[in-house]
């Protein structure tokens, strides 16, 4: 069953490795966000002392406009190095720098502490996305761009949506700070999924060299 599985995997999403793994660390890092993202407005109004639909705005504004500032001299810093090794310590740290913001929001109680926090998630997403493009660009098949994107981005979505309504029903249940440990968790774990890509792409650097 396993074999006939990966044979029909194959055939119907006949991807590289790298980029398999890369999907798979986004699927996590999205699926991990997709799980927040639903009740953040309620963290914030219920939990945050001073916490209004102000806050929550101001919150996004944090997010989106550290986002803005990072995400230019993070890719111009990454084509003027050309190592991918750089293209995937970006990734990692990125993706960990968000699984300690999201762990800082356990300790959070007041609204300036949720702006610093969404601006180090900001950071973190602003070294990863870069990073991540980079990588996933060039190691798409030719010929199979179309497949490689939309693959991700069905998968991605998937999990971001099961997450989405699991979300409120973790922090409804077991309550916020079980969530974002959770999340914390999972977005650690999409940090150190990229660097099982290490040796391969040394290796095939070297070999081509």
């Amino acid at each position: 069953m396993p074999s006939n599985f990966s044979k029909f995997f194959y055939k119907h999403f006949p991807l590289n490795k790298i980029i398999k793994v890369l999907i798979l660390a986004d699927f996590i890092l999205l699926t991990g966000f997709g799980f927040v993202l639903p009740v953040f407005a309620l963290f914030i109004t219920q939990h945050i002392q001073g916490g209004s639909v102000m806050v929550v705005g101001l919150a996004s504004f944090a997010y989106w406009f550290t986002l803005s500032l990072v995400l230019i001299p993070a890719g111009r810093y990454l084509d003027k190095n050309r190592s991918e090794k750089d293209d995937l310590y970006f990734i990692s740290i990125g993706t960990a720098l968000g699984g300690i913001a999201v762990f800082g929001f356990i300790f959070a109680y007041l609204p300036w502490h949720i702006y610093v926090l969404q601006g180090l998630y900001a950071i973190g997403m602003g070294m990863n996305i870069p990073g991540y493009t980079a990588i996933f660009t060039r190691h798409i098949e030719k010929g199979r761009e179309a497949l490689s994107w939309s693959t991700r981005a069905s998968l991605v979505g998937i999990g971001a949506g099961i997450a989405g309504g699991l979300g409120g029903i973790v922090a409804n249940f077991f309550g916020f700070k079980i969530l974002f440990l959770g999340v914390a968790t999972l977005l650690l774990i999409s940090a150190a999924i990229p660097l099982l890509m290490l040796q391969e792409l040394v290796l095939k650097k070297s070999i081509k060299q």
